[in-house]
């Protein structure tokens, strides 16, 4: 059983706990996911089974989109709504609708993000999180993420009891960004505690929330035997890369592991990313410049020989 799965995950529910169920769903070990998704966090989970655990890598690194809610009034340990309140400023005066969307603007583009403390990232082999319930200081690295857009998509609501104000928004953006952070900066540049209160991922790795699956729905397939049926090819986890066809002559080559130039394949200049390459409409390998020699290709993957 080989292919890409778009699993959505359901709050309450870790990432490994959906991939621990699928193995025993589908009885197979080699399965993996492309991007953890926070226990209080719903929405898409590309998984990979089989072969297509060799693609796994290419969609943590593909865009991603999320529909969630901001509320400005006070900060959480974990920058979400499962944490303890840490800060309170009570908003007596709610922004306006001009004070909030100039102030999204400035986080699209390249923006520098400090992740949570309580995450996932390692710091001298110990993850943050690990600090975080132990009490030891650690410095959090800064990292470089890609905000495609960050817009409001409902109005401003100020709940006078709670002195707090939340909105709706969405994102599209690049790996490696915390939603979380985003909300939490947004509200640094008001000038107040924020924190994220929902959130939901729609897209991940090419992948829209109308394509995904419930874990109940791959039992349901895998008890009519028809659970391969419900699983989407390899050839979904390269659909960011250009595609080059190729003879059987050069997938001779290709299947051993060959070092070509690029016009073997066709090519008129030198691709600047990693290419697809496909024989008989199956992706088999992916290759990327060599950067030994001046026009030459070297395998970045080898899928199928």
């Amino acid at each position: 059983m080989d292919g890409i799965l778009p699993l959505w995950k359901d709050r309450g529910m870790t990432s490994h706990d959906c991939v621990s169920k699928l193995r025993k769903i589908l009885h197979t070990k080699k399965i993996g996911h492309s991007g953890t998704l926070d226990p209080d966090v719903d929405g898409v989970l590309p998984i990979c089974i089989g072969k297509g655990t060799k693609v796994v890598e290419f969609l943590v690194d593909s865009g991603k989109e999320y529909e969630g809610e901001i509320t400005l009034g006070y900060a959480t340990t974990t920058e979400d709504a499962s944490g303890e309140v840490v800060q309170q400023d009570p908003i007596n005066e709610p922004f306006s609708v001009k004070e909030i969307d100039d102030a999204m603007k400035k986080f699209v583009g390249e923006i520098i993000q400090v992740p949570p403390l309580y995450s996932a990232v390692k710091v001298n082999g110990k993850r943050l999180y690990e600090y975080a319930r132990s009490g030891q200081p650690v410095e959090r690295p800064q990292r470089k993420v890609q905000i495609e857009s960050f817009t409001r998509t409902s109005r401003p609501v100020h709940q006078e009891k709670r002195q707090t104000q939340s909105w709706r928004f969405k994102v599209v953006c690049g790996k490696g960004v915390y939603v979380r952070t985003l909300a939490v900066d947004l509200g640094k540049e008001l000038g107040v505690s924020a924190h994220m209160s929902d959130l939901t991922r729609v897209k991940s790795a090419g992948f829209t929330k109308e394509q995904a699956v419930t874990l109940e729905e791959v039992q349901t397939a895998a008890e009519k035997g028809q659970a391969s049926e419900i699983l989407l090819p390899i050839e979904y986890g390269v659909q960011a890369f250009q595609r080059v066809d190729i003879s059987e002559q050069l997938w001779q080559k290709v299947r051993n592991g060959a070092r070509l130039p690029y016009s073997a394949f066709g090519l008129v200049d030198m691709p600047k990313e990693a290419v697809a390459i496909f024989y008989q409409n199956q992706v088999v390998s992916l290759y990327e410049a060599n950067k030994n020699e001046k026009n030459g290709l070297k395998p970045l993957k080898v899928l199928k020989n």
